[in-house]
């Protein structure tokens, strides 16, 4: 009989700590000597018993994590994907991972925090802050849950639950009592963990504040579940996200890049809350497999990248002033650093991939098959003239050099970023600005530029602070929910922006970059594109109020048809039905 997604959320606790590494932060009981009897007895086991919560449980939203944020979003082109028209069903197989991930993500933080509470042997303060840390991943897995599916079930306690054999009639909670659950529990992680304001490390831990700046996104995307933006819950975004700033210690990093490379990108403490992967396949689900998914055939050393076929699109090229089909020379002076750190364009070099051979030069990889060992083979591959930039850390030796060892086949280290504080400050701008204050707004706002090397603006409007948000993230899994906020009080303007981006692609560029490169791959050639023409095939999408909203995997809507999009969720007073004894 096969067990659904819920159900394998709640289930599979039973391997939780099967799982070893030698990575240090990610240190896990051995499989061979672990059982919850003899474990739990110290302060570091009880931290190795919450380290695998940083990876393993959300190693299948990998995909949907770029699919839902990126595709569905416009960021990225992905050919004929269901993500890029809305017409992704509860079959879909990265959904179902989703789901599973998610649900997994919940159902072993429970298990993790109630293995905590009833060991005898560590300190109050080590079992506080890692009871706290399993809260805030908890409320992370919910925080996507209610933002991709709405109304869901909580799922409070696993034990509970599968006592009392309920978990098939179980029901979807209303969106409002989700929120509520989400801010109790990132209350009580509040509530549990230490505050940290310096001696930050790549491979940061959650802390006080990292669960605050999770509140104030959690406040303000809440805002405007009503229908019209409520000023208390706005207060609230902006009254925490400025605490973050103002007392937690952390600054931006001086040079955007290098908050996606594979050391030094968190020597500010800006980035804080990420999977942190590790480099190893055993168990199969503890490492960081975008790349594959997102890079040009080639780029690797472990022949495991076959993502290049995909990119960011040419809407996401517009809102940062560039195209494909612009002559590189004409993108000489481009001050915003954020588009090249995100998206490849001809004439783009890296002196922070293949630093063995020199760096990496974009077109040469495509088109000098010598230098690209093979590679995309003389023919670009994505044909939004486009590619990745985000989640690649490069070759082996690139990996190397940053102390993590060499990979191995879509296994590596980069840590994935869920949340930062430059998103912080925009939290911060935007809840300001929706609040009367114009001016904290601006000042924020302009922080953020002002990092990318853009010139400062001298008012602030919502539009302003929208696209801002665009820039900076993009390529993170952030823009989709973006719109799903805003869904809430202002449904058309999303509708009518989706519907009005480019998400298609380019015909005829492949040949005006070739003669561009030049025989000789020297950018000799000529540049010509008077030729190339934009196909709006994907254009124009069918989305509507529905897309908003994604669909339970059909399979668990079987196993209990209180998942189903029509059933009836219920409304729970989550304060007075739950509670965190601790």
């Amino acid at each position: 009989m096969k067990i659904y997604n819920i159900i394998k959320g709640l289930t599979a606790i039973a391997a939780a700590f099967a799982f070893a590494s030698c990575e240090k932060f990610l240190d896990r009981p051995a499989e061979d000597n672990y059982n919850v009897s003899n474990f739990y007895k110290t302060d570091e086991q009880c931290e190795q018993g919450v380290n695998y919560l940083y990876n393993s449980p959300w190693y299948d939203f990998q995909r949907g994590f770029i699919k839902i944020g990126e595709v569905m979003s416009g960021n990225m082109y992905w050919g004929s994907s269901p993500y890029m028209d809305f017409s992704t069903n509860g079959t879909d197989q990265d959904l179902v991972n989703m789901s599973y991930s998610l649900w997994a993500v919940n159902g072993h933080a429970n298990t993790v925090i109630d293995n905590i509470l009833n060991a005898s042997g560590p300190s109050q303060a080590a079992k506080s802050k890692y009871i706290g840390e399993a809260l805030t991943w908890k409320a992370f897995a919910y925080f996507f849950m209610v933002r991709t599916f709405g109304e869901v079930p909580i799922i409070h306690n696993n034990t509970d639950l599968l006592n009392s054999g309920g978990y098939n009639t179980v029901t979807k909670v209303e969106r409002a009592d989700v929120y509520e659950y989400i801010i109790m529990t990132l209350e009580k992680a509040m509530d549990l963990l230490p505050k940290k304001t310096s001696g930050f490390a790549n491979y940061e831990r959650i802390d006080y504040y990292a669960a605050e700046a999770l509140l104030a996104k959690v406040y303000l995307t809440k805002a405007g579940l009503s229908g019209s933006l409520n000023q208390d819950d706005l207060k609230q975004a902006a009254k925490y996200a400025k605490d973050v700033i103002d007392h937690s210690g952390r600054t931006l990093l001086p040079v955007y890049s290098d908050l996606f490379r594979l050391s030094g990108f968190n020597a500010t403490g800006e980035c804080l809350i990420s999977w942190e992967w590790s480099v190893g396949r055993n168990p199969w689900t503890q490492q960081n497999t975008l790349q594959s998914d997102l890079a040009m055939v080639g780029f690797s050393d472990q022949g495991d990248c076959w993502g290049g076929w995909g990119g960011p699109s040419v809407d996401l090229g517009d809102a940062f002033g560039v195209s494909a089909v612009q002559n590189p020379a004409e993108r000489v002076g481009e001050k915003d650093s954020r588009r090249k750190a995100t998206m490849m364009l001809p004439g783009d070099k890296y002196d922070y991939f293949w630093t063995d051979r020199g760096g990496f030069d974009y077109l040469r990889f495509i088109y000098d098959t010598e230098y690209g060992k093979g590679g995309p083979g003389g023919s670009m591959q994505c044909q939004t003239g486009s590619n990745n930039v985000k989640h690649l850390y490069g070759d082996n030796y690139d990996h190397e050099q940053a102390g993590l060892g060499t990979p191995q086949n879509m296994a590596y280290q980069l840590p994935t970023h869920l949340l930062r504080l430059a998103d912080v400050y925009l939290i911060y701008a935007e809840a300001s600005l929706l609040t009367g204050n114009a001016p904290a707004a601006l000042e924020y706002i302009n922080y953020v530029r002002e990092r990318a090397g853009v010139d400062p603006l001298a008012s602030v409007t919502f539009d302003d602070i929208w696209k801002e948000r665009r820039l900076e993230l993009a390529g993170e899994g952030d823009r989709w929910y973006d719109y799903v906020r805003r869904s809430y009080y202002d449904m058309d303007a999303c509708i009518a922006e989706l519907k009005a981006q480019r998400r298609s692609h380019w015909d005829g560029l492949d040949d005006v970059w070739k003669a561009y490169v030049g025989d000789a791959f020297d950018y000799s050639g000529t540049w010509d594109a008077s030729s190339v023409e934009y196909n709006n095939a994907e254009d124009n999408p069918n989305v509507t109020a529905s897309s908003f909203t994604l669909p339970f995997p059909t399979e668990d809507v079987v196993f209990n048809k209180n998942m189903a999009s029509d059933a009836v969720a219920s409304h729970v007073d989550v304060r007075e039905e739950y509670h965190y004894n601790f």
